[in-house]
């Protein structure tokens, strides 16, 4: 591209000279060749929403004849044969029921009967009709030349004889003449009026593919769940016998179905499904299946019931379980108290929108989901309920700290909440003190009846997932026999419910990690708001209630929240389910607030503590040597319990090790006597004065 330069020169003093650059304008683009704009119009036009809605319509109604056809051939072939029949015995066949196929057998032959009666009339049926015509034609004429006769004695005309023959000869040639008027536009219309009544049995009937349906037929939203739509959605779900099995049974595929019985917020049928089929083949196309019956996936849910090859389908209403359920009891209810052992707590609806009301006596409790879910909502409501008893107790942990749990300061015995490690350490030795109360509870008389002392930590994989230990190096985390929090857990999963000593716990995320097998194990009612994935499904709610339908991992985070999966004996199930889906109420801080009001107002007056006391310092080996008192040994078993007589703080959780580990320190280690191991008392206390001695040697130093 060159450049034009202009000199211009101005009249100045002196002279000066300003020089322009002329910068011709840029070529202009080269023009867009013809076939390219010609393919990009046919390309918009393609793709254009008016243009595939108008192929679409031509598409639809042009197949709505095709399908009609088939229809009326289908159903002229059913009329003039067995076929009908025959679909309905092996339907019949495929349900089991042989008295229903030998009814159908029986009327298919009464039908061939009468069909072969019909085929052997008309064998005689020409000859009959000539007869027929013949004898008419006889007694007509004859009839018309009476009346003629008639006519001409009346009319003194011998010509009347023949007017009645004349007029019916006019009158055929009159109907001769309109048939040929009416013939040839009848002939041209004739397949116009064919195809039309084809198109309208087609278009009542909806035969044409689902792609050429109009959007609002595609969609289905909130169309109704009827018998034919379960059949084609079980059909296309992509299990080849199941598809093989209904198309021989034609249109009597819906005797696989039972009633449909409306079920809250939606339906609820029994599918038997054909021999040759298994159950989890149709559980494992959950996704597809609902698409089928024009749902998402949330909306429905496939459980085994009790008959053998039977799987339960409940579908939802379009959009009903996104609308929120009432408020809780609790709230609007100021009277509302709780019953421990008989009552059941009111934790929201299922999904028939019937109450779910769950039992906690004598039970440990598990509730886990992704972060956000409202895990803690959930485990709190149950808590608010529960503290309407007067005689329950709690201690509490709260492992996240932003005052969840605060309206129950003045109502626990101790609340302990932050995130940090000297807060898992506080809570472990919480736990701790709730297994020696276990402990003491258990050594009580029997017969004696305690109050429910409920142990709640919140977020508790922060526990399990603590790097701290003791001074004794013991890991405060972890899930192995060394690990404090995750055998103080352990010992009251074993032994608490015999002596109302419950733990309840809410985790994030399961995993192996943050939350062990052997913990997850140990609690009878588990719950589980959403997760990632079928694995965190089994550890949070076990492999019996998964493999039964229960699928929290198919809850949708943000969308679900509050709506829990729930394997408990606690709750009413359905027969035959291993689990039940709940949506929970939702108690927010302030309802939280007022109910626990009511519930102080109930007791007498509770101090909370928000940290564990610890013991004073003591020496191991004196009380090891008081507790022997004047035996010259005794057992080590029978010291360790003597010693958590003495005091439990301070040796309750001591084993054969700690003790074998102080002795062999001081120079008094245990040894065998009978086969027995035992601790000496001379032993212990030459070890003491030894003990003693270099105490003063070092202070007199």
């Amino acid at each position: 591209m060159s450049e034009n330069v202009v000199h211009l020169h101005k009249h100045t003093d002196p002279p000066t000279v300003t020089t322009l650059t002329v910068v011709p304008d840029p070529a202009p683009p080269a023009p867009v060749p013809l076939w390219v704009r010609s393919g990009r119009a046919v390309k918009t036009a393609v793709t254009h929403e008016n243009t595939r809605t108008t192929a679409r319509a031509v598409a639809r109604h042009s197949l709505y004849v095709a399908g009609g056809a088939r229809i009326v051939a289908r159903r002229t072939w059913d009329g003039k044969t067995a076929a009908r029949y025959e679909r309905f015995m092996r339907a019949a066949e495929a349900a089991g029921n042989m008295d229903a196929a030998m009814e159908w057998e029986e009327r298919a032959q009464r039908f061939r009967d009468a069909r072969h009666r019909r085929r052997m009339d008309l064998l005689h049926s020409p000859l009959d009709a000539a007869k027929g015509v013949a004898v008419g034609t006889g007694m007509g004429i004859g009839a018309l030349v009476a009346l003629g006769v008639v006519m001409a004695i009346a009319n003194h005309d011998v010509t009347d004889v023949i007017t009645p023959i004349a007029a019916v000869i006019e009158f055929i040639n009159l109907l001769i003449t309109i048939v040929q008027v009416v013939w040839g536009p009848l002939v041209s219309l004739g397949p116009f009026l064919a195809l039309l009544a084809l198109w309208a049995v087609g278009s009542k009937q909806q035969a044409a593919p689902a792609w050429a349906m109009p959007a609002t037929v595609r969609n289905g939203e909130g169309e109704p769940i009827t018998p034919s739509i379960v059949v084609k959605a079980l059909r296309d779900l992509g299990v080849s016998a199941l598809a093989k099995a209904i198309k021989e049974m034609g249109d009597a595929g819906a005797s696989m179905l039972g009633p449909i019985r409306i079920a809250g917020c939606g339906v609820e049928v029994d599918v038997t499904l054909p021999s040759g089929v298994a159950t989890n083949e149709v559980q494992a196309k959950r996704r597809k299946l609902a698409e089928n019956l024009s749902r998402h996936e949330h909306e429905v849910f496939i459980t085994i019931p009790t008959a053998a090859r039977t799987v339960r389908l409940w579908v939802a209403d379009s959009g009903a379980l996104d609308e929120p359920i009432g408020p809780s009891p609790l709230v609007t209810d100021d009277t509302m108290t709780a019953d421990y052992a008989k009552g059941r707590a009111p934790w929201g609806q299922d999904l028939r929108g019937d109450a779910a009301a769950l039992s906690l006596y004598q039970r440990h409790l598990l509730i886990t989901g992704l972060s956000n879910q409202g895990k803690t909502v959930a485990l709190r409501s149950l808590a608010l309920w529960v503290a309407l008893d007067r005689s329950v107790q709690f201690l509490m942990g709260d492992l996240k700290g932003v005052g969840d749990w605060a309206m129950f300061d003045g109502l626990a015995s101790t609340l302990i909440q932050g995130p940090t490690d000297e807060h898992v350490m506080q809570v472990t030795e919480m736990v701790e003190g709730a297994v020696k109360e276990m402990n003491r509870r258990i050594q009580a008389p029997p017969g004696t009846t305690f109050p429910p002392l409920i142990v709640v930590v919140d977020e508790a994989q922060v526990a399990f997932m603590c790097p701290a230990v003791d001074e004794d190096k013991r890991p405060y985390g972890g899930s192995k026999a060394t690990s404090r929090y995750f055998m103080a857990v352990r010992k009251i999963h074993n032994q608490g419910r015999a002596v109302n000593v419950l733990m309840w716990q809410g985790t994030q995320d399961p995993t192996d990690q943050n939350l062990p097998k052997l913990v997850r194990e140990g609690a009878h009612t588990r719950a589980s708001l959403a997760l990632g994935t079928e694995q965190q499904a089994r550890m949070a709610l076990g492999d019996k209630a998964v493999d039964g339908g229960a699928a929290p991992n198919m809850l949708r985070p943000g969308l679900d929240k509050g709506t829990l999966v729930v394997a408990s004996d606690g709750i009413k199930v359905p027969a035959g389910q291993a689990s039940i889906t709940v949506r929970t109420h939702y108690i927010d801080d302030a309802g939280a607030t007022a109910i626990t009001d009511r519930a102080k107002a109930l007791r007498d007056g509770v101090t909370t503590l928000h940290a564990v006391e610890r013991g004073e310092e003591r020496d191991p080996l004196g009380d090891i040597l008081a507790v022997l008192g004047d035996a010259s040994r005794v057992l080590t078993a029978d010291v360790l319990k003597r010693l958590t007589t003495l005091n439990a703080d301070a040796y309750g959780r001591w084993t054969p090790g700690d003790l074998k580990r102080v002795l062999e320190d001081a120079g008094a280690e245990p040894y065998k006597s009978d086969g027995r191991m035992v601790v000496g008392r001379d032993r212990v206390a030459r070890a003491l004065t030894n003990q003693d001695g270099q105490g003063s040697a070092s202070d007199d130093g």
